[in-house]
């Protein structure tokens, strides 16, 4: 039978702290959330592997580095509201919950959504809810939020998703441009968000954040 509770420790021991990341709150929470019940039952022996993982429907899971550097530079307190968007099957929104006040995981595949709450109840996450509607259109009737996460990739973050974050709060996305992509920090003062790069890392762009192509001839 395998040790998943040995592959998070490891998990956390090769991919997490050799990464920088070094906040309490980020390391207990990894260490504690069964990463293996969030993934098809087909992927569970690939859930603590160093690469993101397909969860269908145009969704992943991010790979344990990624996830826990974003989660560092968005440095999210206890009590703060966080909007999750494109959680998958719920397990950002488990890791969060360990941190947040209140995490709200946004999921327009009902059945997927469906899933990751009874699975965000199964591992005792009660302060975590999933708003079931579409990726962009986030939940503007929870917010605002303190912090918003994207889980995925992006070209495009549209602007009523913006609009649903709190003057002084942050956003974390994948910016993708091609196969390159960039982890960008946002940070809202007034009606502007000013950027800067994070760290660079990959993800699929998620339905509803690919720029419009131009048509050309």
């Amino acid at each position: 039978m395998t040790d998943f509770a040995a592959r998070r420790v490891m998990m956390v021991d090769t991919q997490v702290r050799p990464s920088d990341v070094t906040k309490f709150p980020i390391i207990d929470a990894m260490l504690n959330v069964p990463r293996e019940v969030f993934v098809p039952d087909a992927q569970r022996e690939a859930a603590y592997a160093d690469e993101i993982l397909p969860l269908g429907e145009g969704r992943v899971m991010l790979d344990p580095r990624t996830l826990a550097k974003m989660l560092d530079v968005l440095n999210i307190g206890n009590d703060e509201l966080v909007l999750d968007v494109a959680g998958g099957l719920g397990y950002g929104a488990a890791v969060v919950a360990r941190m947040a006040q209140a995490v709200i995981m946004v999921e327009e595949d009902e059945d997927m959504a469906n899933e990751a709450q009874g699975l965000l109840s199964d591992v005792g996450a009660d302060n975590a809810v999933v708003h079931t509607g579409a990726l962009p259109a986030g939940a503007a009737e929870h917010g605002p939020y303190d912090v918003i996460l994207i889980e995925g990739g992006v070209e495009n973050i549209p602007e009523n998703l913006e609009a649903q974050l709190k003057d002084g709060g942050r956003i974390g996305c994948i910016k993708m441009q091609g196969a390159l992509g960039e982890v960008l920090i946002g940070h809202k003062s007034g009606d502007l968000i000013s950027w800067r790069l994070a760290f660079n890392a990959a993800a699929p762009v998620l339905p509803g954040f690919a720029a419009e192509r131009a048509f050309a001839l």
